[in-house]
């Protein structure tokens, strides 16, 4: 039997040598209580060091088209069940997207995602893609990244010769689980997605959204199925608990359980690029530094309802945890201020006590 001390060393070797891992394993590494967060972390860093280094990648999201979407997806606040106040608007003008994109690429960041909400593609809206890929490869030449619903051959071999590197299409849960997440499609239906995005030569994007009331072997099936499936690019959300979704909070997600997912992921498939996804800000809180070791990539400037923690914040967090930034140099990343002008507290610049201290403005000899 393996001790304890060589467990995580055994976790990384095998990892490393893209193994098989049992079940059994995995639902350790997920939920045993007996596990060292630190040292499953570093573990889980090992093999993230053997492919990325200290890099981290950074994406940003373009809600091209929101809302008007006519699945009952229950975690989307775009879903046509949803009681959330979107502002639904169809889909943007093309130079928009292709200026949005250029606005991207001069802040630094790596790839661009576009996503639209809806069912799929038609080949009316698989032309307008086509054509606003091809121009952002022509005019201002950064990776792109779809995600527009269900997508056909035909459609995704368009897409690609048009310079299309990913398509993105989550899982989001299990097999099993899925019917109590959507009943406007199956899971069957994502996968048929992810073949024939395959098939035309794209990349994979597919992932998760934790939190959602699913079992551990849930979470298993989903790593394993990315794990046969070779994706690639795999982000790791979090349910954000918004009032007007359906599935709304579980109370299942804490600091420790997100770590714990992102490591197994990062064991099952090495040399993925595994994302911190929406809700990470919220759910994995002050150990978002932690999470670095397993995972190497982020989105910044929020999701596709949601905000997130503003860029700087994320850049700074990045550096201090002792990880690089890809592409660092692109970056506009503002750092003119004072030394002592970067301490704060919550975000609030005023570090003063309200309670023991005079109001702010107030001369000493005047103030009581």
């Amino acid at each position: 039997m393996t001790s304890e001390s060589n467990k995580y060393q055994l976790w990384t070797s095998k990892a490393l040598a893209n193994e098989d891992f049992s079940r059994e394993e995995c639902l350790e590494i997920l939920a045993s209580p007996e596990i060292d967060l630190l040292k499953l972390a570093s573990a889980a860093g090992d093999v993230r060091m053997k492919t990325f280094g200290k890099k981290v990648k950074i994406h940003q999201i373009n809600n091209v088209q929101n809302g008007l979407c006519p699945e009952d997806c229950g975690y989307c606040g775009q879903s046509k069940d949803s009681d959330l106040p979107v502002n639904k608007y169809a889909l943007k003008p093309e130079d928009e997207i292709v200026e949005e994109a250029r606005q991207a690429k001069e802040r630094g960041v790596y790839r661009y995602c576009m996503v639209s909400s809806g069912t799929g593609l038609n080949d009316k809206r698989t032309d307008q893609f086509a054509n606003i890929i091809q121009r952002i490869q022509d005019e201002v030449g950064i990776k792109t990244c779809l995600s527009a619903g269900f997508v056909e051959y035909e459609q995704a071999k368009k897409l690609k010769d048009a310079g299309l590197d990913r398509l993105n299409h989550n899982l989001n849960t299990s097999e099993s689980h899925t019917p109590e997440i959507v009943t406007t499609h199956t899971y069957e239906d994502r996968l048929e997605t992810l073949r024939n995005s395959r098939k035309a030569g794209l990349e994979n994007c597919s992932g998760m959204i934790a939190g959602m009331g699913e079992s551990d072997n849930d979470v298993v099936d989903v790593a394993l199925e990315v794990r046969r499936l070779g994706v690639p690019s795999i982000p790791v959300n979090f349910l954000v608990p918004v009032e007007g979704n359906r599935i709304f909070d579980f109370d299942q997600l804490d600091p420790i359980r997100c770590v714990r997912i992102l490591c197994l992921f990062r064991f099952l498939n090495p040399k993925a690029e595994i994302r911190m996804g929406g809700g990470r800000e919220g759910h994995l809180r002050g150990l978002q530094s932690l999470a670095l070791y397993a995972a190497n990539s982020v989105f910044v400037e929020g999701y596709l309802v949601t905000r997130g923690d503003r860029k700087n914040k994320v850049f700074r967090l990045i550096k201090d945890a002792g990880f690089e930034i890809e592409n660092e140099a692109a970056f506009n990343i503002e750092d003119d201020e004072a030394s002592s002008k970067k301490f704060s507290i919550d975000d609030n610049p005023s570090i003063l006590n309200p309670k023991t201290t005079k109001p702010e403005g107030c001369a000493p000899s005047t103030c009581s």
